[in-house]
């Protein structure tokens, strides 16, 4: 199985800490944020992570390296200025994916989420299978809202999509654009039925500002956050 960790953004709300590193290499009680990605995928069986790389790019294969340290391969793909937004960036990142359908992880977040909960596949004729979490208080109104298992952009009580989820190659088909951001396509999607979820109930952080990793470092404390194997 292949895996995208996106982690081409350049986190202006993060800075200082971002003037010198990427935004999914700031460490959460002394770990990467990307890191925890990498090791809850290697413990799920995925066998190729592509990680996306623009802003400080040069400092992500610094300090991964291969993926080799984590029994998995991992390979970059560089936007370098281009900053193609999250659907433009995967769908640049497909030549380097094999298989219909596959993991994708934004970089800038920290969940207790069991990614052994995601599909091994997608129904048919679904496109996407999205992970979604209550909202926080800093996206009260929310993303989508659940209609039994579908995902539709409108509804009475929507959730907030957690930046991850399951995909098939297909989804992309539909970008006209090399620059291209993911809700547009979703909403497009979920327009014609194709696009599923569920919701975590658990503990899930968009590390976005300064405040935001404080307070999750503080939180997690001396815990060692363990990934989830499938038995």
């Amino acid at each position: 199985m292949y895996a995208m960790i996106l982690a081409a953004g350049r986190g202006e709300r993060m800075r200082p800490l971002t003037d010198t590193l990427p935004k999914p290499l700031l460490c959460v009680n002394g770990k990467p944020l990307i890191v925890y990605h990498i090791e809850k995928l290697a413990s799920l069986g995925v066998s190729d992570i592509v990680i996306n790389q623009a802003w400080l790019g040069h400092k992500l294969p610094e300090k991964l390296g291969d993926g080799q340290r984590w029994g998995v391969n991992i390979h970059y793909i560089d936007e370098g200025n281009r900053a193609l937004e999250t659907a433009g960036g995967i769908k640049n990142a497909l030549e380097l994916i094999k298989g219909d359908c596959f993991i994708v992880v934004n970089g800038d977040v920290w969940s207790d989420f069991d990614f052994s909960l995601l599909p091994q596949m997608l129904p048919e004729q679904k496109l996407a299978h999205l992970i979604m979490v209550n909202n926080p208080t800093h996206n009260l109104a929310g993303d989508f809202a659940f209609e039994d298992t579908a995902l539709r952009s409108d509804g009475a009580d929507k959730y907030t999509f957690s930046g991850i989820g399951f995909y098939h190659r297909h989804l992309f088909e539909l970008v006209t654009e090399e620059v291209a951001p993911l809700g547009p396509l979703l909403r497009l999607a979920m327009s014609d039925n194709k696009i599923e979820g569920q919701h975590h109930g658990g503990l899930w952080t968009d590390v976005g500002t300064p405040e935001r990793l404080t307070n999750l470092d503080k939180s997690l404390g001396d815990k060692i956050i363990q990934p989830q194997r499938i038995m």
